[in-house]
């Protein structure tokens, strides 16, 4: 399925239904008087988001969407059925914009949360309605209101608990591979992943999290080279990222250097749009470590570093599982622990967030 994450749509609610003028001219009632039924109120638009969907493919095929309008009254007293609603099915974690002025109108992250982006109009009011004591045979009637129509942008963040982070082909993919049921495109050339890839991964006896495989980073990122922001925007809700390493034949590459531009890539990101990646708990895995030998040297040598950064750090194979599970269960901790750190207190009242429905 091809992942788009991004898309614009129009939204135009149903019509109100037009009130009724009606008299009765019954038998045995000779002053029937007024009986024109009000009209029905217009459908609304409205998006529920669903953890079943994971990209806006449908929305770029069908870009229009319109509610069903109200029913006109009738006479004898009969009013108009209400138009039918049209829900919108949209991924968890779509942000929606008003294209027109910019302004979030919502953030829908639950599943089957749903927003009204586009209300009905109001039906109309029969005669019927205003008769008064002064006024016994009025010979108007209301119109329905026209329904909301607005153009909406839909911009998706996907929702994942860790974030794997790193250059081009040092794993990420193969590590997903290996630790979920996702199949994602591995192979031997740079920037194989054009999407990021989610899997749910579960270390033995523990509480699974989803995972996400965030296409390969390099440095300028954070102005767009390479892949750029369009992928980074998605690890904006990660809660832990996983900086992936790996020991590189070229002679450039250094993997604590990578670590550092990732990092630097990171802040620069959150100085231009005001976000918080380099805040999040991070651990660190060096990937293709495949014999003991090899993993003394690299320990002493580059797990220094990040001991003294106080930072976990593991020397792993994704391709063999070597240090897959010692890993799984740090995540495991470090999501735990960031979870109670952020669970908000129940004694304590919760603001009001206008943008819940």
């Amino acid at each position: 399925m091809q992942f788009i994450d991004e898309a614009i749509i129009e939204v135009t609610a149903g019509d109100g239904g037009n009130g009724c003028v009606a008299f009765r001219r019954e038998k045995y009632r000779p002053n029937g008087g007024p009986s024109g039924g009000n009209g029905g109120k217009g459908g609304d638009v409205i998006l529920r988001a669903d953890h079943n969907l994971s990209t806006l493919l449908d929305l770029r095929y069908i870009p229009r969407y319109q509610a069903q309008r109200g029913e006109h009254g009738r006479g004898r007293d009969q009013h108009g059925h209400g138009g039918a609603d049209t829900v919108i099915r949209i991924p968890t974690g779509t942000l929606i914009y008003d294209e027109q002025t910019g302004d979030l109108l919502a953030d829908l992250v639950d599943h089957n949360q749903t927003f009204r982006v586009a209300a009905g109009g109001r039906g109309g009011r029969g005669n019927i309605t205003f008769v008064t004591s002064t006024r016994q045979a009025p010979d108007f009637a209301e119109p329905g209101e026209a329904g909301e129509h607005r153009t909406l942008r839909l911009e998706l963040k996907l929702l994942a608990d860790v974030g794997v982070l790193g250059f081009p082909n040092v794993g990420k993919s193969t590590l997903i591979a290996h630790v979920s049921k996702a199949q994602p495109k591995i192979a031997e050339y740079p920037f194989t992943t054009l999407t990021p890839n989610l899997g749910v991964v579960q270390a033995p006896g523990r509480k699974s999290f989803v995972m996400a495989d965030v296409p390969g980073l390099i440095e300028g990122a954070h102005q767009g080279t390479g892949l750029g922001i369009r992928f980074l925007r998605h690890v904006e809700r990660t809660r832990v990222f996983l900086h992936m390493l790996e020991l590189s034949e070229d002679a450039d590459r250094n993997p604590i250097r990578d670590y550092e531009i990732l990092r630097r890539e990171l802040q620069l990101y959150d100085q231009l749009y005001g976000s918080h990646l380099a805040e999040n708990p991070t651990i660190v895995a060096l990937n293709k470590v495949e014999d003991d030998t090899l993993a003394e040297i690299c320990q002493e040598e580059i797990g220094s570093y990040f001991s003294q950064h106080a930072i976990p750090f593991f020397l792993i194979s994704a391709q063999t599982g070597r240090g897959v599970i010692p890993l799984l269960h740090a995540l495991t901790d470090l999501l735990e622990a960031h979870k109670k750190e952020n669970a908000p207190n129940d004694d304590s009242p919760q603001p009001w967030d206008p943008l819940r429905t």
